[in-house]
This record gives structure tokens, sequence and C-alpha cells, in this order.
């Protein structure tokens, strides 16, 4: 995952790792705490699982919650709704709350004024009460947004999308930890003393404090680019205090935006929505011991520790040899499978089928977020933060709707739910042919050949004439010429009209 060329510049910091003209790492080191790009990385990884944990702690002990606080069928679906409709709006916030005030102040916020919510959930003793806290908590899955961003504000184009990947994925991850951590916590608790229906409140501290915790490191140890903190570069005059509404609007006026929030909404929708249901639906259908249970339905939350950064991973590697239509082509056939995979999980009637076709689904679907966001930071330089609250946003409607049609109430059986669910997410992944990069071409035509445009002329159209003569479209420079590897294959036969092009970057 290393890039060759590396741009040097005497007055730049030094940093561990090699980095382009933007100072983006151009390599991903794992297994490293470099700081800022690695830390960054750690960092945002981490505090993204505890909000995936907290948010979805409740579901693997919903057979106990349920007979304590007599929660209906509807109670449970609708608290499951609550759980990810709360963070579409605050995603959108939280994309824009990134492009002012950057990634780091953003998302530590975000995680201090949602943790009340998990402490709370011990208190709850109503079905209402359940649902406000489940509401409430689930806004801190708005920090997607801000790993994202994070990740593409540090990483360079040839590596970023498997910083995304794995940033998410990890993140991702806690979502199916949560099963194997809340049922443990809670057995835990009950034997050392406790009764089952106060055993489950106790446990709730557990996630509460994780996430809290997590606030306080990102605070302390991140850092927003490579070259500072937002406040620091605007205070110093090395960033520009741009304009909210320039921004917002730049964000969604861009059609492909729209195209990706529909897509990650049957990707990443469909993995929120699966980790409300799996838990309940084996325990009921197989008739299985809660922990079994939660185990079964670990394995689905746990795939992302490899599946989302394969996709990222993917994503990164097409791109080298077809560029952005590779990256596009690879994003709309895994997402297709997973839909495939999807159908087929609600047809198979054993358990050992069953167990089968959803780590297989879930390889797809969570692969599929991964490829999302290798395509996701091309979009827009300058709205970025928006254009990733759209389509993290977009993940989460798609996930309140699919609960609202298939999963509330008895209108539809589980199984049943979830073959449409499959059909829903095949569908939905056709809008991908629509996307089209004039530099770049899309999935069917490739860029016009008499008509040329450059990344510069793409990344500069964002910027007035007035903001280009402040120089407040430099970075977006920087950006253009490190973006044409994605160009895939012919990056190397077309350089010399970019550089030119590049040389006069006010002629868009």
């Amino acid at each position: 995952m290393e890039v060759e060329t590396t741009v040097k510049d005497s007055k730049s910091p030094n940093f561990a790792l090699p980095v382009d003209s933007e100072h983006k790492a151009t390599v991903f080191r794992l297994f490293s705490l470099a700081k800022p790009h690695m830390r960054a990385f750690h960092l945002s990884w981490v505090s993204f699982f505890s909000c995936f944990v907290s948010t979805f702690a409740a579901p693997p002990l919903l057979p106990i919650i349920r007979d304590d606080l007599n929660l209906t069928t509807t109670d449970i679906g609708n608290a499951g709704i609550a759980s990810v409709s709360g963070a579409v709006f605050a995603r959108i916030a939280m994309g824009t709350a990134c492009d002012l005030f950057g990634p780091r102040l953003a998302s530590a916020s975000l995680i201090l004024l949602t943790a009340p919510a998990v402490y709370f959930t011990s208190m709850a003793n109503s079905a209402a009460s359940f649902l406000l806290v489940r509401f409430f908590t689930g806004f801190s899955l708005a920090t997607f947004v801000s790993t994202q961003f994070w990740m593409s504000s540090m990483f360079s184009a040839p590596v970023v999308g498997g910083a995304n990947g794995l940033a998410g994925g990890w993140g991702n991850l806690g979502g199916g930890a949560t099963q194997l951590i809340m049922p443990l916590v809670f057995s835990l608790i009950r034997d050392l003393g406790a009764a089952k229906f106060t055993a489950w409140r106790i446990a709730f501290f557990i996630p509460a404090l994780f996430q809290t915790l997590s606030a306080f490191a990102v605070l302390l140890f991140g850092q927003d680019t490579p070259d500072g903190n937002f406040h620091g570069l605007k205070k110093s005059g090395d960033k520009p205090k741009d304009k909210f509404s320039r921004v917002l609007f730049l964000g969604v006026t861009n059609y492909r935006g729209w195209i990706l929030a529909l897509t990650y909404g049957y990707c990443f929708g469909v993995e929120l929505t699966v980790d409300n249901i799996i838990a309940e639906y084996f325990f009921d259908r197989f008739n299985l011991k809660l922990h079994t249970a939660g185990m079964i339905a670990a394995s689905f939350g746990l795939a992302n520790i490899v599946s989302r950064p394969a996709g990222g991973i993917m994503s990164d590697a097409v791109s080298r040899r077809f560029g952005m239509r590779g990256r596009i082509w690879a994003l709309w056939v895994v997402q297709t499978l997973g839909g495939v995979f999807c159908v087929i999980l609600g047809r198979v009637g054993s358990l050992g089928a069953s167990v089968a076709v959803m780590i297989l689904f879930s390889f797809f679907v969570q692969a599929a977020c991964g490829l999302t966001f290798g395509v996701v930071p091309f979009v827009s330089r300058r709205s970025l933060g928006v254009i990733s609250g759209m389509t993290g946003g977009g993940g989460n409607v798609g996930a309140v709707l699919t609960q609202l049609i298939f999963f509330k109430g008895s209108r539809y059986s589980k199984e049943t739910g979830i073959t449409l669910m499959g059909i829903m997410i095949v569908c939905c992944t056709l809008p991908l042919t629509l996307i089209y990069f004039p530099q770049w071409g899309g999935m069917f035509y490739g860029p016009s050949s008499t008509n040329k445009a450059t990344e510069e002329d793409y990344y500069l159209s964002e910027w007035s004439s007035k903001e280009k003569e402040k120089g407040f479209h430099e970075a977006s420079v920087k950006f253009a010429e490190n973006s044409r590897s994605e160009r895939g294959g012919k990056v190397d036969s077309v350089t010399s009209r970019v550089d030119e092009t590049s040389s006069s970057p006010n002629d868009v």
C-alpha cells in the first residue's frame, strides 16, 4: 500500500511516514502509532467502536429487557428504529461540523453529549423511556462521519480507501463485539448475586464508561490534520475560514453524493438493521439459548474485522489498474452479491445453513461499505464533510426505512423480511451506473475524448475567481494533483497535459 513518489518540501515538518504534497501519508502501517497519521487512525476507530458498543448494547439483552419492561414486538421494533433514526440528521450535521471545526472536536463533543443517554439506560422503566435512551444513544453513530473525514484528511489517494475501510470496519466491529460483551457482563453481574432485572441495568455502565474515556482520548491525543488542528491553522492563517452556506451548497448540489447516500442505505443501513434483529431472530426461530444466539449474532458484526477493510483495500487495488471506474464497478458487483446472499438467508431453514449464508452475506454487505468510502473522498474536496455526512446519513435512513417496512410489528415474519431486504439491496444498488466524473468517466463510459477535463477543472470549479485570487483554492490544487492516480493505468500517458494545466489553476 505504498506510493512510489513522495513529495518532499524543505519547509515541511518531519513525519514518521512518507507524505505527499498535502502532508497526507502515502503508506499505511497498521501497527504503528506514529503521530499524527496513525495515531488519528487508532483514536478514530476505537472511539467509533465504543459508540457502536453503546448503541447496540441493548439487542443482545432484549429477551431479558422485554420481560422486565413488558415490551411488545411493536415496542422493540420502534426502539430499534429509534436507535438508528437519530443519527440521520446528526450525521449530516457532523459532516458540516468537520468541515468547519475539524474532526477531533466534532467527534469528541458528540461522544460526550451522548454518553449520558447510555448511563440513563439503566434507569429505563417503560417502553417510552427505553425508546428515548436508544434514540439519543444512537446519535453517537454520527461519529462515523468524523472517522471517515479524519482518515481522508490524513491519508493520500492510493491508500485512503484502505484507511477508511479499516477505521470504519473496526469501528463497526463494536456492533458484533457488544453481542458477546453484554451477555457476558450480564452473566458476571448476575453470578455475583444481582437479580437478572438488576444485572442488565448495571451492565450498561460498562459501555457508558468506555464511551466517555474514548472521547477524552480523542481530545487529548488527536490532531485534525497532518499540519495541526483547525483552530490553530485558522488562527495562523494557514487555513481559510470557509463559509458554511457555500460548503453546504456545494455538497447538497453534487448528485454523486445523493446516489452514494442511497446505495449506502442498503449496505450500511442493512448492517444496522441486522445488528438490531439478528440475535432475536436466531433466539426465536431456532429456540436457542440467549448466549448461543448472541454468539451467532456476534459473528455478523465481528466479520467487520476483515470484511469492511477488505472492501477499502479492494477499492484501492482496482483503482491502481482501472482508476475511479474500477472503484465504482467493484462497489456495484460486491453490493449486488450481498443482496443475493441476503435473499438466500431468508429462504434457508436450517440452523447450520443460516449461519453459513449469514457469514457470506455479512462479508459482502460490509465490504460494500468499505468500497463506498473508497469513492466518497473524491466526490468533493471543499465539501468532503458534507458529502461524508450525506452518505453516512443515507445509511441510517436506509436502516430506518428497512426496519419500518419489513421488521416493525407482525406484517412480515423475520425470514420474509430478510428476503425482501435482499431484493431492495439489489434494486437500490443500480443507480451507481449513473455516477460519472468528467475527468475519469463512469461505469459504462470513460472521460470524453473531445471535451477533455482534468482533476484541476473538477476540484477548482468549487471556488470562485475572488476566492482563487485570495489563494483559498491552493489545497484543492494539491488534492487534484494527488488524485491523478484515479485515472488508473492511463496516468502516465496524460501527465504532461495536467502539468501544464496545474501551472495555471485559475483557468477553470
